[in-house]
């Protein structure tokens, strides 16, 4: 039988009855009636001490949720906006340097690509995402051109980072070009680019869809290289380790500094983590000596 729906009123008892404490219970209508209440239950589920009748410890205050909220949401949005620097560039980069080796309409070519059935499969989301287009440049090209796709600089223009990601993946491992991209992202082999930008993809649909990224676990693998032309982390993050968004936001704070040389990304980080001096960071895999690993200093 499906759980009967609660109003606001009903919400706030049903915590108060299992611990949940209250700083000034006359606010908390306002949040849960612009935050849902499931919504909240992300950022509540760590302070339980009895995770199977929900009871909360001592000292659980709903405030702290929703600092607890509000730091997450401020942490997305400077995460997002670091993952759309290496979208663009990856873009720029596929385009500029597969086409001037290969053409206007290298993407079409069966030939660049390692796995045929990858490679039918993007051309299929690539006609899909074209003809749904609504860009001015795209809609000009078909009226101009009805029966010709549109050149790689404006066909790539409208595709998401997850199909950037899975073309540049499929580039057979032989073409000079899918290396030196890896190169100019500051990485020695393009499997580990490659890895990157497949886990990065994950945490940016999170970031589009409004979820949690506090304490999300990542469920996407992905490789660590031995060694980098510049240091990232003074150890080779474990499996365990890379469950936690500590390893690969290093990553990409790594990326953004080779494609956007003084970027103030750490300082957007090291600021946040000020504002909210209770957040434990642990939570999202920071090690306690986080600050004095390469990147971070």
């Amino acid at each position: 039988m499906p759980k009967p729906p609660k109003d606001i009123q009903s919400q706030i008892a049903l915590l108060q009855s299992r611990n949940m404490q209250f700083k000034d219970v006359n606010n908390a209508p306002h949040f849960l009636s612009t935050i849902s209440y499931y919504r909240l239950k992300g950022y509540w589920w760590e302070m339980q001490d009895d995770k199977v009748n929900h009871h909360f410890a001592t000292n659980s205050y709903f405030e702290d949720v929703i600092d607890l909220y509000n730091f997450d949401r401020h942490f997305r949005l400077i995460v997002f906006n670091a993952i759309e620097r290496i979208e663009v560039a990856l873009r720029t980069k596929l385009i500029y340097h597969l086409s001037l080796n290969y053409g206007a309409y290298w993407y079409l070519k069966p030939e660049l690509f390692q796995d045929p059935k990858r490679f039918t499969a993007f051309l299929g989301k690539m006609n899909l995402d074209v003809s749904n287009s609504s860009e001015e440049f795209i809609v000009k090209h078909f009226n101009n051109h009805p029966d010709e796709m549109p050149e790689s600089w404006k066909s790539l223009e409208v595709i998401t980072l997850g199909t950037l990601s899975k073309l540049y993946s499929n580039l057979k491992h032989q073409l000079p070009e899918k290396n030196r991209i890896a190169n100019e992202f500051g990485l020695n082999n393009q499997k580990y680019l490659s890895s990157w930008l497949l886990t990065i993809t994950v945490i940016r649909n999170i970031i589009a869809h409004h979820s949690r990224l506090w304490n999300r676990v990542i469920i996407n693998k992905y490789d660590w290289p031995p060694t980098s032309p510049q240091p990232i982390l003074s150890y080779i993050p474990n499996n365990h380790q890379r469950r936690k968004i500590f390893p690969i936001l290093s990553a990409i704070i790594y990326l953004n500094n080779h494609i956007s040389p003084g970027n103030h990304l750490k300082q957007e980080l090291f600021h946040l983590f000020a504002q909210f001096p209770a957040i434990q960071l642990s939570r999202m895999g920071f090690p306690s000596n986080w600050q004095s690993e390469p990147i971070w200093k």
